[in-house]
């Protein structure tokens, strides 16, 4: 069967429901990207009905049709240039006057409408009744149906009643009159239009209402037209003159007119019961908007969203981590050694596990998100922060995904999307990654044991801390007055009344947003981490200053001839397997060693539980030897070799790694780096480590123990820390300043590229990257200049 397509487009105010309703009724089948050019979300999905075929367009949500924002511009050029079979304008019946003000908009754009009366029990509930049929009449016969979103009922109705409405192409003669000063002046301009018209689209009288209104958006698109001069500025001529004769700004006329049309249909179309009934959002109001308990209450939920993202969340990321190392171990036993195994281990597959870890995090960052919103929450949670946050040019909801900045960038990136301001969304973008996040803290941790008394240890890492959310404030203040500056606008939001979210349109909020960022994000953090592997790899054949070959061959056959002398040839035997009793007490003792290493691994040796375990070692021994007397010290001293001859090995591998690091390009790039860092205090070493450090703040930790010859390491490893605190070119100021510039400089590969998701252009993250490394320079001269001179630089 062939089924009729039909295009419809869902548009409406924030918080009337549209999102639930495009959910419910496309299900699983949608698309999600953004429109060309800008970053606004576009969303797409698709409905069987009978013999028809829905592809339905959810706009972004708005209040008018006129250019102060991008989701407008976005909203009516879609309608004019992409002509949807149908509009359904979803109202929220229980705001409808306020709803009705855009509806009469999209009806002065002369295209095919529907009014979808959505969240009837809510207004029913609130006293209010509206007359469907009385709304049609006093729109000039504009089809009206009723919804109710979050039971989904009334969706399949207000489709079939869509198509029926699309088969309209016909203008419903529906005319605004805004008395005869406008209108003459409309007269004048529609003969000076026409022309113009098949050029830009918009309806003819639309278009000259809007150059009365001076909108920005029109004139701009006028003025690209050819033979366009004369007539912008005879329209600016006919426009100064209709100001003047009406005394005020023509278009503040026009809006006031509008809302006179609309207040004059509601009160014909709505019986309203009790206008002052105290409802039950009301009642809850009382307690989580109060100016006592609004702000503990807001503050225990963020810190429920926040363990919920960055504890739980670690859970299934440990298991994800897990689970590629065992990936990688699997795939690495079956390749033979090359460059081949190293780029599909340590790049591929590690860059993909890199990507996959975050997962977990940002699924439950937009599943606690997406309930607050459902529920009306979240637009509260703005309104509580908003007067503190305004101090310092950020708007009330950028609070949320900052407070997640401290888990990490990517989903406080991601969690800007909930600020529909374009300014107030990138000011939080760009400012996010100064915030301390869980990757900075394992640097810390390792800097801070190295070189700070335990004493001052904790003011140490909550000065960084601090220093963070100073340095957040400071940078969001100058974005507001430089590069977004503008009017500030003023906190207008509506309060929608609480309701219970349902469970399909909370998981279909927090999939579509979750999927984007491995589509997008993933394909470039792998291509980065690919990138990365290169750089640290290669040139594959570099001039080493020893031969580790040769040395590692030299270790074994001393380690052969030692064990030869000193535990075979005693006990008359060739090889050690030859002594069951032997073999099976070398086995004992390598088990209580490793046993203690193992207890050990995050354990200071002057702590008492280290004394504690080394003292139960010693006792275990001493069993053992008193067991076995005769073949004791034998078996002890072929451990012993055993042991050092592996330590000697791996010593040896290390340092070729950390050789082989600082002559492939990226030590090269750590050396070129090196003058612009030396008055920061670090050298060609820290230098590697924070050009590694770009991909995640963690493997600056990693690149250091490969540099200083240890291996892998990480924030628990003691070897690191004491080779740290030997280095004689690193002292508490320089691991201070250490410590400041990893907090600010640039973000991590993958917060780019979710930047670059949600701002649609590699600009702002360069400009990031950019800012945040010159930011980072400029405050860590200050902290190791500025030590130096109080004399903390030694």
């Amino acid at each position: 069967m062939t089924r009729k397509k039909i295009t419809a487009a869902l548009v409406g105010n924030p918080n009337s429901g549209k999102t639930t309703i495009f959910n419910n009724v496309t299900g699983g089948r949608q698309h999600v990207g953004n429109y060309p050019g800008v970053t606004v979300e576009k969303k797409e999905g698709y409905k069987n009905l009978g013999d028809k075929e829905f592809a339905i367009i959810d706009l972004p949500g708005t209040y008018s049709l006129t250019a102060y924002s991008q989701e407008e511009v976005v909203t009516r050029n879609f309608i004019v240039n992409d002509k949807p079979d149908v509009v359904i304008d979803i109202l929220d019946a229980s705001n409808l006057e306020r709803n009705l003000y855009l509806t009469v908009q999209l009806l002065e754009l002369e295209h095919p409408l529907l009014l979808a009366l959505n969240m009837v029990d809510v207004a029913e509930d609130l006293g209010v009744k509206i007359n469907d049929s009385k709304l049609s009449q006093c729109l000039n016969g504009t089809p009206v149906v009723r919804t109710i979103g979050v039971r989904n009922e009334g969706t399949d109705a207000m489709l079939l009643a869509a198509a029926e409405a699309s088969g309209n192409k016909q203008s419903n003669g529906f005319k605004l009159d805004y008395g005869n000063d406008v209108e003459e002046a409309i007269k004048k301009l529609e003969p000076l239009l026409i022309t113009l018209h098949n050029e830009i689209k918009f309806p003819v009288r639309w278009l000259a209402l809007k150059l009365l209104e001076n909108d920005a958006n029109i004139k701009k698109s006028l003025i690209k037209l050819s033979s366009s001069d004369s007539v912008v500025n005879e329209c600016d001529k006919i426009r100064i003159d209709l100001s003047h004769k009406l005394g005020e700004d023509v278009e503040l006329f026009v809006a006031g007119q509008r809302y006179q049309f609309v207040g004059k249909v509601y009160q014909q179309i709505a019986d309203v019961r009790d206008a002052h009934a105290i409802t039950t959002s009301d009642k809850i109001d009382k307690v989580l908007t109060n100016r006592l308990f609004g702000l503990p209450i807001f503050f225990g939920l963020m810190w429920v969203v926040f363990n919920l993202v960055f504890t739980i969340g670690d859970i299934p990321s440990g298991w994800i981590e897990d689970a590629f190392g065992k990936l990688g171990e699997l795939i690495g036993s079956v390749m033979s050694d090359g460059p081949l195994k190293s780029l599909v281990v340590d790049g591929i597959i590690g860059g993909v596990g890199g990507v996959l870890t975050f997962v977990p995090g940002i699924i439950l960052l937009f599943l606690a998100i997406s309930i607050l919103e459902d529920t009306g929450y979240m637009a509260r949670a703005a309104f509580i922060m908003d007067r503190m946050m305004r101090k310092f040019g950020l708007h009330g909801k950028s609070f949320i995904p900052l407070l997640l900045g401290f888990g990490c960038s990517v989903p406080a990136i991601m969690g800007s999307r909930m600020l529909e301001n374009p300014r107030d969304r990138m000011i939080t973008i760009l400012v996010s990654p100064l915030m301390s996040c869980s990757a900075k803290l394992p640097v810390y941790t390792v800097l801070i044991a190295a070189f700070f008394d335990p004493s001052v240890a904790g003011n140490v890492l909550f000065s960084i801390y601090i220093l963070g959310i100073v340095l957040l404030m400071i940078m969001a203040s100058i974005y507001r007055k430089t590069l977004f500056k503008g009017e500030s606008e003023p906190f207008v939001m509506e309060l929608p009344p609480y309701r219970i979210p349902t469970i399909k349109s909370i998981v279909l909020h927090m999939w579509e947003r979750s999927s984007l960022y491995l589509k997008k994000a993933g394909t470039i953090i792998l291509a980065a981490s690919i990138l990365m592997w290169f750089l640290t790899n290669y040139p594959s054949e570099v001039e080493y200053s020893k031969d580790y070959d040769a040395l590692t061959v030299q270790a074994e056959e001393t380690y052969t001839q030692q064990v030869r002398e000193d535990v075979l040839a005693p006990l008359n035997i060739e090889d050690v397997e030859q002594n069951e009793q032997l073999t099976a007490l070398v086995s004992e003792i390598q088990d209580v060693n490793t046993e203690f290493d193992e207890a050990t691994a995050e354990l200071e040796e002057d702590s008492a539980e280290y004394a504690e375990l080394d003292a139960a070692k010693t006792e275990k021994l001493q069993l053992i030897e008193t067991e076995n007397p005769e073949l004791y010290a034998s078996a002890a001293k072929y451990v012993e070799l055993t042991s050092g001859l592996e330590e000697e090995k791996t010593h040896l591998e290390n340092e070729k790694t950390g050789e082989k690091l600082e002559r492939s390009y990226s030590g090269q790039l750590g050396k070129f780096v090196e003058p612009a860092i030396r008055p920061l205090g670090f050298d060609w070493r820290v230098g590697v480590s924070l050009v590694a450090g770009v991909t995640a703040k963690e493997v600056v930790l990693s690149t250091m123990g490969t540099i200083y010859s240890l291996g892998e390491t990480d924030e628990n490893s003691k070897s690191l820390k004491h080779a740290l605190a030997q280095d004689p070119n690193l002292n508490p100021l320089v691991a201070y300043s250490l410590m400041v510039f990893v907090l600010i400089y640039s973000p991590c590969l993958a917060a780019l590229a979710v930047m670059k998701r949600e701002t649609n252009s590699w600009k702002w993250p360069a400009f990031s990257l950019l800012y945040g490394t010159a930011l980072a320079w400029v405050v860590t001269f200050i902290v190791y200049q500025g030590g130096k001179l109080l004399g903390f630089g030694s």
